[in-house]
């Protein structure tokens, strides 16, 4: 009988199969807190407290795909050598020489 999976495992697996997903997820509430913050600093101008959270968004967004090839190159390594494609494949299958 399987063990049931710990939270970090259970989490791990979705960020393998929702990378994207996870990625503007992360931008999202990037520049949102980013905004959050910035929109607490007295002093700045509107336009200097938006390109700032562009910016802290775009170094998170890089941070999390630098990440998210970390998941799928360690997710490569340990994976059995089964195709992973092959639930999205017919069963039956094309022939060629047709």
């Amino acid at each position: 009988m399987a063990e049931p999976k710990s939270k970090i495992e259970s989490i791990r697996e979705w960020v393998v199969d929702h990378k994207l997903r996870t990625v503007g997820c992360l931008w999202l509430s990037g520049i949102a807190g980013s905004i959050a913050y910035n929109w607490s600093q007295p002093g700045m101008k509107t336009s200097v407290k938006i390109i700032h959270a562009r910016l802290h968004a775009q170094a998170l967004t890089l941070a999390a795909l630098a990440g998210a090839a970390a998941v799928e190159y360690y997710d490569h390594r340990n994976r059995a050598k089964a195709d992973p494609y092959a639930k999205f494949l017919p069963a039956d299958g094309y022939s060629h020489k047709d």
